[in-house]
């Protein structure tokens, strides 16, 4: 043995061997057990990391496709004025409106829409008033805040408040939900709202993907 190796050895390695007997060598773990424990431990790995690796899926969808239109399938109202029904806030027209039944600011009010199918919400669109007109716009109330309840397909619930201007046009917000299968938006304050006025809502429009 050289005596560089000599100088490091050990306390172990300079005990001397027993005559007929050999030095033991280490041995690796046999790819028989260590393949089936690497393989178990990478699943174990992807089991507790799956809602993050979702995540970042979804995310990088997110920013490399273009938002769609999703249409929901059925839209209802917690009451309507004659010729105001829900239908109209999700109908593609800004010059026709959802009404509740009652004059005044409409607090509580809502409108709920349903998806056939869950969606990935990403943005809504809210036009706000009777029309997109200005002359029109200031002859009913408007939403100043409204807060969005948000229902995936398993029935929780999320909800998200969100503040608009008292201009007329759409008005867009980042609104985000995975798994989505229910919408509703309930007024909480409103703008120019008077005893011989209604809350207005001319139009809801929701983008992202299926």
């Amino acid at each position: 043995m050289p005596w560089w190796r000599r100088l490091y050895r050990s306390r172990r390695d300079r005990r001397g061997l027993v005559a007929g007997t050999r030095p033991t060598r280490r041995r690796w773990p046999s790819p028989r057990l260590t393949l089936p424990l690497v393989l178990l431990i990478l699943a174990a790995v992807g089991w507790f990391a799956r809602s993050q690796i979702s995540d970042v899926f979804n995310f990088t969808q997110d920013q490399t496709k273009k938002p769609e239109a999703l249409h929901p399938t059925q839209v209802r109202a917690s009451s309507a004025a004659p010729g105001h029904r829900a239908g109209a806030a999700v109908d593609g027209f800004n010059n026709r409106y959802w009404a509740p039944a009652s004059t005044g600011p409409g607090t509580g009010q809502y409108l709920e829409a349903d998806f056939d199918k869950p969606v990935r919400l990403q943005k809504l669109l809210i036009t706000p008033g009777i029309s997109a007109n200005e002359g029109e716009f200031l002859t009913q109330a408007r939403p100043a805040k409204i807060t969005i309840t948000l229902v995936n397909s398993k029935g929780k619930a999320t909800t998200k408040s969100i503040s608009l201007h008292d201009q007329p046009g759409g008005q867009p917000f980042d609104v985000k939900a995975s798994d989505l299968a229910r919408v509703r938006l309930t007024t909480d304050a409103s703008f120019g709202a008077r005893a011989t006025r209604r809350l207005a809502i001319a139009e809801i429009e929701f983008f992202g993907r299926r």
